[in-house]
């Protein structure tokens, strides 16, 4: 069974994940050395808390909601924050993300 530990680790390699992401944009193909070396800031924590939480989260588990919120948030940060557009189908699929990552742990629930 996941540990308390495991999943705040969980929780603090996702947003740092989203922003190394965020990172990357703001980089402009690592023209930019700020933003760059955000990135490997940024990631590393996200990998090592990552790490941290594997010890008790089933590493299938563990990604799908690290990358499925991850993706979620970096959407809705490039919808409000980079003006991109928002379409149904944009929409729709994120929406599937987020029925993967329930099923993904109702699995384990009901294991």
């Amino acid at each position: 069974m996941a540990s308390f530990d495991s999943w705040l680790y969980l929780l603090i390699a996702i947003p740092f994940g989203v922003l190394g992401t965020i990172s990357m944009k703001l980089s402009h193909g690592l023209q930019k050395w700020k933003p760059s070396v955000c990135i490997i800031i940024f990631y590393s924590i996200s990998f090592v808390a990552m790490t941290f939480a594997l010890k008790t989260i089933d590493l299938s588990l563990a990604y799908a909601i690290w990358s499925g919120v991850g993706t979620i948030l970096v959407s809705m940060i490039g919808i409000m924050v980079f003006e991109e557009a928002i379409t149904n189908m944009k929409v729709f699929s994120l929406l599937l993300i987020v029925l993967g990552v329930i099923g993904m742990h109702l699995t384990n629930v009901f294991h």
